[in-house]
């Protein structure tokens, strides 16, 4: 008995630990080791995690968060009956290290600090699945589930410097924008055994490489589906257009974006990926995106299932 107790003992306090909060000076950032779903309902708010200064996803104007995820990420918490809090994600060197930081383990400097929920993860079995040389798998502590829309690469050009773009090899001998250190940038550098290389100007983001084109330096910008149709909706760039071109051996050309939990909360997902199914069937979706002048497609992950006329419900065609 005299050796059960302190082991008791230490039982107790370790799982009094885990249900209680770690103080770090902020309220908001504290969160218990294990915030399940019923400890979330208590607290009375859901953590959704965005990337920082991301538009049209995530971003602040005004000292106020906007942008499509987090109209979806208060969405959600409506849903849940809790409020809605904004986790703002800097992102690291890859996916991994963003998924590490902010949904399962936490940064070196900042343990507790993480989001219940984080979004815009590309959906990916692969990336899901992926093993080391050992047979591990990468990314068993976190689950990938609840794809929300499908992305594509999209070109906007100028009409005045170009009658219209239907093969990137125009970009041989005029010049192209886009954000430095992104998968554009690398194709655009490295396509057609380089050709494009010297037309190729970077930018910190997409927003620059359109005022880039405003100022005649650029004749066009490569960036995502969604972040060229955010800014081909602003005033000042009404004179741009939307290019119909593919693009030859980029190797993923579209791809589903969901969310990501850690992998002991699966209540929580179940919950999460219920609400975001309704969304996607019902058409809600797609007028969150219209809202924010985005054109919506359906993940993939529904049309291998949903027939013609469902998927038309979804993407607003009634």
């Amino acid at each position: 008995m005299k050796i059960l107790s302190p082991i008791l003992a230490l039982l107790f306090l370790a799982e009094f630990a885990l249900a209680t909060e770690v103080n770090d000076g902020n309220e908001l950032l504290n969160r218990p080791a294990e915030r399940t779903y019923d400890i979330i309902l208590d607290s009375g708010y859901l953590k959704v995690g965005v990337y920082e200064d991301f538009p049209p996803y995530s971003y602040e104007l005004d000292g106020e968060p906007r942008g499509i995820d987090i109209e979806l990420g208060r969405r959600i918490a409506e849903e849940m009956g809790v409020e809605f809090k904004v986790h703002w994600i800097i992102p690291d060197e890859n996916l991994g290290d963003d998924l590490r930081n902010n949904v399962w383990k936490g940064h070196y400097l900042a343990k507790q600090r993480l989001a219940d929920v984080m979004l815009r993860v590309p959906y990916d079995k692969t990336y899901a699945y992926m093993q080391d040389s050992t047979g591990e798998y990468i990314n068993e502590q976190v689950v990938l589930f609840g794809p929300y829309q499908q992305e594509t690469w999209q070109i906007a050009y100028n009409p005045e410097e170009l009658d219209s773009v239907e093969t990137v090899a125009v970009f041989q001998y005029n010049r192209i924008g886009a954000e430095i250190d992104t998968l554009p940038d690398f194709y655009l550098t490295s396509a057609f055994g380089g050709r494009m290389r010297e037309q190729v100007r970077h930018y910190t983001n997409v927003a620059d490489a359109f005022k880039a084109m405003r100022n005649g330096e650029v004749s066009a910008v490569m960036g995502m589906r969604s972040e060229i149709d955010h800014e081909l909706a602003r005033p000042e760039n009404d004179g741009f257009k939307a290019a119909g071109n593919g693009f030859p051996g980029i190797g993923k050309q579209v791809w589903d974006v969901g969310m990501a939990i850690k992998h002991t909360h699966r209540q929580l997902g179940y919950a999460l990926e219920a609400i975001v199914d309704r969304l996607v069937k019902s058409g809600q979706m797609n007028e969150l995106m219209a809202r924010n002048n985005i054109q919506y497609s359906v993940p993939g992950y529904y049309r291998d299932y949903l027939d013609d006329q469902a998927i038309a419900k979804a993407e607003g065609e009634r």
